[in-house]
């Protein structure tokens, strides 16, 4: 009997330790990095001036130059911080003399993140471009020019975003002009040169807002 209530006794004792020790326990928290929704989306939409000239037919080596004004439209998928790839369009009819410009067309680009604001660019890809003419010293089988080719152009891009936490599976974000938010950018574009018997050349200069996904 004495030995029952002496391990009773033991039991109670260790199961009252147990229990104000468990009270002394605390649940370590460990932290969880933050996880970013990174969309590698983005479009733009801004204006452009377009530089055209062509060929005379009133005399030889005289030239005809026209510039214009018009709005381009952009659509982006940036697969790291140093390669994505671009679709393009725009059309320059405003302020013309004689020459309307439509082009569209779909760009490798290479990219590099000067700084965390700042990236420069590259443009290498194939294009359609339609330049209508009418002017009365241009012949009337001359006055449309419609073809397709390389096309290349360089820019710069700024990100006007908050800085926001980078999830380790997606670094690049935040680099360059990839912060989910509104940016900014300037370009040239090559689009023609010495093209066809008139020796049509034609090139933009664009600038516009960004938003990334």
């Amino acid at each position: 009997m004495k030995s029952q209530m002496t391990k009773l006794v033991l039991a109670s004792l260790l199961a009252s330790g147990v229990l104000v020790a468990g009270k002394n326990v605390e649940l370590a928290v460990v932290p969880v990095a933050p996880v970013v929704d990174v969309n590698p989306f983005y479009v733009g939409l801004g204006l452009l001036w377009s530089g055209t000239s062509r060929d005379c037919a009133c005399a030889t080596g005289t030239r005809l130059k026209e510039t214009t004004y018009g709005v381009i439209g952009r659509v982006g998928y940036d697969f790291n911080q140093y390669i994505g790839i671009e679709a393009r369009a725009f059309k320059a009819s405003i302020d013309k003399d004689f020459a309307e410009t439509t082009h569209y067309g779909i760009y490798l680009k290479p990219q590099y993140p000067i700084t965390d604001k700042l990236n420069i660019y590259g443009l290498i890809g194939y294009g359609k471009t339609k330049i209508e003419c009418d002017h009365p010293k241009i012949p009337a089988g001359s006055k449309m020019y419609d073809e397709s080719g390389i096309s290349v152009g360089i820019g710069l891009e700024y990100d006007l975003s908050k800085d926001k936490p980078v999830a380790a599976s997606r670094a690049f974000d935040g680099q360059g002009d990839q912060e989910k938010g509104w940016g900014v950018w300037i370009d040239y574009q090559n689009l023609l040169h010495d093209e066809g018997k008139d020796k049509i050349k034609a090139n933009i200069v664009t600038a516009g807002v960004t938003y990334d996904f």
